[in-house]
């Protein structure tokens, strides 16, 4: 199969005045303007003719549920994504993208939702919307771990004002200058390219693929599904959104189902970061539902939920059919249970009660992504046990082998956040220079002396350090004031740190920090809360 198949496109879609999709595509960001002579191509055939073409915001757990859906990618299912493959829109990004963060063992994907109203299927949604391109609601990030056992959805709530890198228009080539703007405009500005460079220069996490997800199949999916269990605390009457519900437990489908997720202000308090959590909630049903015996083993079912999944998606090049059916054999262990969805940490902005800036806790938590790229290894068959020891157990030393100032202080602080007992700083650097690599002693007559120093070792970053017996002697020493005290004098051995050149920093832990859990919504979280 190419990845890259030219197609010019004559059928109605094409034709000034259309709005069927593959004319509105191209029409993001402009207003409708016919493209200029060299727009961006999509590497895939025609779309046949009727499709369905409507898109809105909050789709992203559809490629969620794709990923976890593809745990069934065996031979014969294989092929039967081969066949669904022409369903698909392909773009091509990647020449686009300029400096990127290193790459990883995890896997992130991109999730952006359309909201364009193009289309007959769609102009209910938003007849006086028509003509204006595409915009975008949700903007997503899901990151699956390199083990592939464990995803995090990430949301960025669209009012979000953010510092956004210089862009192009890709319909008019046009310049779009950096500056503050709500992180909604990169898309809506700069389409998904400069969506894409906007993340990765917020977070500092590269970002492997992008999934942008057209909300017209919404109905076929649930209707795939069966319906979506929803849970409500009192009676919904919303006629601006066409939602007449009653409370409590009940299984929704099509138009109500849209009008569930779409409505704002007669749900929760009426903000778009209550919204965001109602969906998250709403993407759990779904990925229990995706994931269920249920649908993988019937082949019927599985095929409309593929096709309705397929036929509302547009991806990048790279993410091919072999490349969904790889990510999907390395994902078996991947269920509902394994997702937790958050959204990124925010308060007003001081200037405008109309929008949001992000809390400086948010850095925690994309260091957090950014730190889980190792896969966890499997312990060494017949290999001799080794006493388990917490981080709450070990007493360090940290000594600075650098002329850096001040980091044998800063390296501390990082490892009493995690729960090590630090109880002393120095500086370890010889008259000759710096100290090259960075190492762990212990005192060669503790027995567990190893084990203690393998609890600091896993905590770094970098190739795993081996632990040496025999302690240096630093060329000064200080009580390090600011440790947690301990209930009790410590009785293990002490463990020392030297800090060579070759520093890579201190790991943070690969999970959403703990300043956050309250607002993490998992397979254990009540819908009816």
């Amino acid at each position: 199969m190419s990845d890259h198949r030219h197609v010019t496109v004559r059928d109605r879609r094409t034709e000034p005045g259309s709005h069927g999709r593959r004319g509105s595509r191209r029409a993001g960001g402009n207003g409708g303007q016919q493209p200029p002579e060299n727009p961006v191509e999509y590497d895939r055939p025609p779309r046949k003719p009727g499709r369905n073409t409507g898109r809105l915001s909050m789709g992203g757990w559809i490629s969620v549920g794709m990923t976890c859906v593809l745990v069934v990618g065996t031979l014969g299912a294989y092929k039967v994504y081969r066949g669904l493959d022409d369903n698909i829109d392909r773009l091509n990004v990647e020449s686009q993208l300029g400096a990127r963060p290193p790459e990883t063992g995890a896997l992130n994907v991109l999730v952006v939702g359309s909201d364009s109203r193009e289309g007959e299927a769609n102009k209910k949604y938003g007849q006086h919307m028509q003509g204006q391109g595409e915009r975008t609601d949700t903007i997503m990030l899901l990151h699956i771990s390199p083990n592939r056992d464990k995803a995090t959805l990430l949301s960025f709530p669209r009012d979000s004002v953010v510092q956004a890198p210089a862009c192009q228009n890709p319909t008019t080539k046009a310049v779009v200058p950096a500056g503050l703007k709500m992180i909604n405009a990169t898309f809506n500005e700069g389409g998904i390219v400069c969506t894409w460079k906007t993340i990765e220069a917020l977070t500092q996490i590269r970002l492997n693929h992008f999934v942008k997800v057209d909300f017209a199949g919404f109905k076929g999916i649930v209707d795939a599904l069966d319906g979506i269990e929803i849970c409500l605390p009192e009676d919904v009457s919303d006629k601006k959104a066409k939602l007449e519900l009653s409370k409590g437990r009940q299984v929704v489908k099509g138009e109500t189902a849209l009008a569930y997720v779409r409505a704002r202000y007669s749900l929760g308090d009426g903000s778009d970061i209550s919204r965001i959590k109602r969906q998250q909630v709403f993407l759990q049903q779904v990925m229990k539902k995706a994931t269920s015996s249920d649908l993988l083993t019937d082949f019927g079912k599985l095929s409309n939920f593929l096709t309705a999944a397929t036929s509302s998606m547009t991806v990048d090049t790279k993410l091919t059919v072999e490349r969904m059916v790889e990510i999907a054999q390395s994902a078996k262990s991947l269920t509902a249970k394994g997702l937790q969805a958050v959204t990124v940490p925010w308060m007003p902005d001081p200037t405008d009660k109309n929008r949001v800036v992000w809390k400086p806790e948010a850095q925690n938590l994309f260091e957090a992504i950014r730190s889980d790229i190792e896969p966890t290894a499997s312990p060494t068959p017949n290999a001799p046990a080794k006493p388990t020891v917490k981080n709450e157990q070990v007493q360090v030393q940290v000594f600075n082998g650098t002329d850096t100032a001040g980091r044998a202080s800063e390296v501390a602080a990082k490892l009493v956040a995690q729960g090590f007992k630090v109880t002393q700083v120095g500086n370890a650097r010889p008259a000759t220079g710096n100290v090259p690599a960075t190492a762990l002693h212990y005192g060669k007559k503790d027995a567990e002396g190893a084990a203690y120093a393998d609890a600091v070792a896993a905590r770094l970053s970098g190739d795993k350090l081996t632990p040496v017996a025999g302690k240096v002697r630093p060329a000064t020493v200080e009580n390090y004031a600011p440790s947690i005290p301990a209930a009790a004098p410590l009785d293990g051995p002490v463990v020392q740190l030297v800090i060579g050149a070759d520093w890579k920093g201190v790991r943070v832990p690969t999970q959403i920090p703990d300043s956050l859990k309250g607002d993490v919504v998992d397979s254990k979280t009540n819908p009816c809360q």
